[in-house]
């Protein structure tokens, strides 16, 4: 069972998967992974690598492009496509989670989506696809951007 989203242990977990698929946890690579387990918001390439950079001056801006390619890969973090077709992070839900997403700050919440299973089963019959995984993010405004 994974770790609750925005702790350490989730961090721990992260990294421990990277390990056993081969990558060296660099310390740029522990600092980014420790800032997408702990967001509550989506967050651009370049947003991580200006936030990493306070603690890793050095690093370039392709080893951030490098670990969300990493991350991704092991399917800890999700790609949020954005309707200026720019992408952000943020980590993957958990089982049956979805996101919601706010398109002015990009403040996420996950909220469970069991509840899918009728209309799934209703557009495979109708489409004659066999439906084998799905991916839902809703948009609009957080509270604090209403």
């Amino acid at each position: 069972m994974s770790a609750e989203p925005n702790s350490p242990i989730l961090s721990d977990e992260w990294q421990a998967a990277l390990q056993a698929n081969g990558y060296r946890v660099t310390t740029p690579l522990r600092v980014i992974v420790d800032l997408l387990t702990t967001s509550d918001r989506a967050l651009e390439p370049v947003e991580i690598y200006d936030l990493v950079r306070r603690e890793v001056p050095r690093m370039g801006l392709v080893t951030v492009y490098r670990a969300l390619e990493k991350l991704q890969e092991l399917e800890l973090v999700q790609r949020v496509h954005q309707e200026d077709g720019c992408h952000m992070y943020l980590r993957a839900p958990q089982g049956h989670e979805h996101i919601l997403l706010c398109k002015r700050c990009g403040r996420v919440a996950f909220f469970a989506g069991d509840d899918l299973d009728l209309l799934m089963d209703r557009t495979a019959r109708q489409s004659g696809f066999e439906i084998q995984e799905h991916w839902l993010q809703l948009y609009g405004l957080c509270a604090e951007c209403q």
